[in-house]
């Protein structure tokens, strides 16, 4: 029978953190270097996580050395690594690469500095409650549910826990911290969900301290979600 969610993360949870920080990404990892998706892996959890990255280590070393053989297979009992693009036999001795280098950076105190997010996961990873926020309510839908960029904004704060609007206030904040070229920040928005233009005349980092702003009033001031009533 397949595996339960807890049996998943006992064995396969931090390997599958691992190789989601692929997607979009090559398997281009060398014995000598990390490839990018590593290196922000591991930037990130070494700043907020770093206990992970030995269970890390094991858990990918441990599925190296012993892939799902036919029977485990048969009965699901196996945690499928997706398709990163390298060839079938060529996935087991990337795996022990990334063991290699997770040992390496535990072992040497090897830790990427602090940098603007690389890839598509990092994004994610670093901005979790933007990725929600923006892939939530503005995707491509937006214009047929809500009348404006501004009725979206005032349904997320309605419809959310005030210490997630709180968190999502610090996120913007952060990432425009960050003081990217305006073409980051519009791929930024669209890595993390956004399918829409930012409204007329906003630049998209000037959008998204707009938001900001607007959300880190109190509620009052702010005024309520056009869906409020109907509730």
């Amino acid at each position: 029978m397949p595996l339960s969610p807890l049996e998943h993360d006992r064995r396969y949870g931090e390997l599958d953190q691992v190789v989601r920080a692929y997607v979009g990404q090559p398997a281009d990892d060398t014995p000598d270097a990390p490839g990018e998706a590593l290196t922000a892996y591991l930037r990130y959890t070494w700043h907020t996580r770093p206990w992970a990255l030995a269970v890390a280590e094991r858990q990918v070393r441990e599925y190296a050395e012993n892939p799902p053989g036919r029977l485990r297979l048969r009965l699901g009992e196996f945690y499928a690594i997706p398709d990163v693009g390298l060839p079938e036999g060529e996935v087991q001795e990337w795996l022990f690469t990334l063991a290699d280098h997770l040992k390496r950076s535990v072992e040497q105190g090897e830790v990427p500095p602090p940098a603007t997010p690389a890839t598509h996961w990092e994004r994610h990873a670093r901005f979790p409650e933007l990725g929600q926020f923006l892939g939530g309510w503005f995707s491509q839908d937006m214009p047929d549910e809500f009348a404006d960029h501004d009725a979206a904004v005032a349904d997320y704060r309605a419809a959310t826990d005030p210490r997630l609007v709180a968190r999502l206030v610090g996120e913007l904040y952060e990432l425009l911290a960050l003081d990217l070229d305006e073409s980051d920040y519009a791929l930024a928005v669209g890595e993390l969900g956004m399918e829409v233009d930012p409204p007329a005349p906003y630049t998209p980092s000037g959008w998204l301290a707009h938001v900001a702003d607007r959300l880190a009033q109190p509620i009052a001031e702010y005024g309520s979600s056009p869906r409020a009533g109907q509730e």
